[in-house]
């Protein structure tokens, strides 16, 4: 038996071993890289911090934990972060790069543009050498800590294009063909935009459609004004979703298309023209241009991870995304954008309340190999792109395979600026990760999205846990065929629960609640609650033997719940739920013929209205197997229109087995201010709503 003095003894010495194992350096915008990194001598940079841990592992041995402690202050990047396998930690010693104790570092990747003077147009313009010499050009702007708008046309709305016709040069193996030109017609009022475009200025011109759940951006071949059309070329149009006769578009990056405040335009001469908003002076404007594609890039090899690093308390801005000459082809959820913070074949990298906004992309992908790895607390807004990306689009197992991430109490919010298919959360050919408490809002795609196989072939996403989040303000009037939680292939053990989804919306259809796409399977939704959608609390496209369980899905707007396509197998259970609308019916799609159990629900207009169950009334229903236990009963929710849910009664909810369920718990928690960051400006939710009454009085053909 050890003595009570032998042990204090040796754990005096372990302690003194571990505190002399701890190595600080500082960094600070007063610092040099040539110093020693003290705190009288501090570092200036990431990349000298960097530096100065690895010389210091060189000469003193690895087992040692390095703690990185970064002053206030703006630090311009002149280059990433790059890390690899040498700058690693380990369990026992790990390396953290964070703000000192009440410090707020901001990280920037742009350069500020100064010198602007007033022209004879009341224009703000400057000069900027390395556009004028080097031809350096950047594709977004950021004024007073806010995306700037390049200049554009409309300025409001869209035009409608009349007809599209193709020509394909090659096939090659695939449905979309290799390379094609596409001959965009328009109608004669809307062509008289193309003449006011230079003909010197064509080759920067770009057009943005918006085509149901796809966005493509595309430069401009040549215009005929005579034959009222444009002419553009890239890959081949996607048979299932083309452009076509209808379909929404912007022109963008043109000197006659600067006309609206908050617009602006890089000449190829290298002068910046920036139309001012309302109490905007030269005195009192920050204009930011970006120049660095990425902010940090972590990558190990397969069988040399990076890992054991940790960032806490640091914001990082202005990272570049490039608009390449080719443009952005249509893409779902934008999947194949980079990420101003890119992980790939890592484990145990944490990123802590960290900041990141104001860039052109995604905000973190945690891509290829990376396994046990968090984001916690970080707020991630004003982006691109989405806020955190997980694993691959392509199906990569073993060393390759992404694993259990941990996306935890983060704010993900008015992200797809650019780039409007983009989510805030996305989960690829990824398992075992889990999506909780996180606020996630002001999106025109989706909120969520799990999976990446469009039917049953093998997916890799599985056992993923998606719960306690908010969802909000999704969609508004742009794209189309999206949801708060979208699933995609077979997803065995993923489990979507207690999360509040609220405000979806689309152009034509979708603006679902949670929404299982094309072989989502073995995925059970429970306890959650869903309301203001357009098209519904809950649709499923097609899959197997999903469970949707004890949910609230409430005022849906043209219908309650939707399904799309009937198999032999069996697609979904739907049990003990509480649906309540006031408008619209309560069923849609191919609900004669699906092969579904539907059972011990409950079912309330609170109007009075009709219930519509597939053109069938509630007794028709129950004749094709649904609902036999089920009611059409008022659930007495304490305020429903106002959006509580909470019961002033359990004599209904007892007859269908319901489980009450505590809703205020989703999203994020920590401190008031915390709390009150997540809270949308009203300037955006009135925006919304008013977006939602204005297209609900629409007839927009899908």
């Amino acid at each position: 038996m050890i003595k009570k003095e032998s042990f204090f003894f040796i754990l005096i010495i372990l302690l003194t071993f571990k505190l002399q194992a701890q190595v600080t350096f500082y960094v600070s915008t007063a610092g040099n890289d040539l110093n020693t990194g003290s705190q009288s001598q501090p570092l200036a940079t990431l990349q000298g911090a960097r530096d100065a841990i690895r010389n210091y592992k060189n000469e003193n041995g690895i087992n040692h934990s390095f703690e990185v402690l970064i002053e206030t202050g703006n630090y311009l990047m002149k280059a990433p972060l790059e890390l690899n396998a040498m700058d690693s930690g380990s369990s026992n010693f790990p390396i953290t790069y964070k703000a000192a104790k009440g410090a707020k570092p901001v990280f920037s990747g742009g350069k500020k543009i100064t010198e602007f003077k007033v022209n004879s147009n009341g224009l703000w313009e400057a000069q900027i050498p390395e556009s004028s010499y080097y031809k350096w050009t950047f594709d977004q702007l950021y004024v007073n800590n806010k995306r700037a708008t390049l200049a554009r046309t409309p300025n409001k709305g869209f035009i409608k294009i009349d007809t599209v016709t193709q020509t394909i040069w090659k096939q090659g193996a695939s449905k979309v063909a290799e390379k094609a030109e596409q001959s965009i017609f328009f109608n004669t009022k809307d062509a008289k935009i193309l003449s006011k475009i230079k003909q010197e200025e064509i080759h920067n011109v770009r057009f943005k459609a918006f085509h149901k759940w796809d966005y493509t951006l595309r430069h401009i071949d040549a215009i005929d004004a005579d034959s009222l059309k444009l002419i553009t070329s890239g890959k081949g149009m996607k048979p299932w979703n083309p452009l076509k006769k209808d379909r929404r578009l912007i022109f963008e990056n043109y000197e006659a298309a600067l006309d609206s405040v908050g617009e602006w335009y890089l000449k190829d001469n290298g002068t910046l023209l920036y139309k001012p908003l309302e109490g905007q002076t030269i005195a009192n404007t920050e204009v930011i241009a970006p120049v660095l594609e990425n902010l940090i890039s972590i990558s190990g090899t397969p069988n040399n991870n990076a890992k054991h690093i940790t960032f806490e308390g640091l914001t990082f801005k202005h990272a570049h995304y490039k608009i390449p000459v080719t443009g952005s082809e249509p893409n779902q959820a934008a999947a194949k954008l980079n990420a101003a913070i890119m992980v790939e074949y890592a484990n145990h990298i944490e990123f802590l309340k960290c900041e990141v906004s104001q860039i052109g992309q995604h905000a973190i992908w945690l891509g290829k190999g990376t396994t046990h790895s968090k984001v916690e607390q970080c707020y991630l807004h004003h982006l691109g792109g989405g806020g955190i990306y997980l694993g691959d689009f392509k199906p990569l197992d073993g060393k390759a395979h992404t694993n259990h991430i941990s996306v935890e109490n983060n704010i993900i919010q008015t992200g797809g600026q650019e780039f409007p298919a983009s989510v805030g959360v996305w989960v690829g050919h990824s398992a075992d990760n889990t999506i909780s408490h996180n606020d996630i809002g002001n999106f025109y795609y989706t909120g969520i999205s799990v999976g990446w196989v469009w039917g049953y072939k093998h997916s890799l996403a599985k056992r993923n846990t998606i719960t306690y989040n908010h969802i909000h303000h999704i969609g508004w009037d742009l794209l189309s065929d999206m949801a708060g939680i979208y699933t995609l292939g077979a997803s065995e053990g993923t489990q979507v629960t207690h999360n509040v989804i609220n405000n979806v919306h689309a152009y034509s259809y979708g603006g679902w609640g949670m929404y299982a796409d094309e072989g989502s399977s073995g995925i059970t939704f429970k306890n959650n609650l869903v309301y203001n959608t357009k098209t519904g609390g809950f649709q499923q496209n097609y899959g197997k033997n999903n469970t949707v369980e004890n949910n609230i899905l409430a005022f849906a707007k043209k219908y309650q719940l939707q399904c799309t396509i009937s198999e032999d197998h069996k697609s979904f259970t739907f049990t003990n739920n509480i649906i309540i609308f006031k408008e619209g019916v309560v069923a849609k799609g191919a609900w004669d013929h699906v092969n579904a159990s539907m059972d011990y629900n409950i079912y309330w207009n609170i109007n009075g209205g009709d219930y519509n169950f597939n053109n069938h009334n509630f007794k028709g229903w129950k004749k094709l197997g649904f609902d036999k236990n089920s009611h059409i009963s008022n659930p007495f929710f304490k305020d429903a229109e106002s959006f509580n849910f909470n019961f002033k009664r359990n004599t209904t909810y007892k007859k269908i087995n319901f489980k009450p369920f505590n809703y205020s718990e989703a999203g994020v928690y920590g401190s008031n201010d915390w709390i009150e960051t997540s809270k949308l400006p009203q300037s955006i939710t009135k925006a919304f709503d008013a977006a939602v009454e204005k297209n609900m009085k629409m007839k927009i053909k899908r």
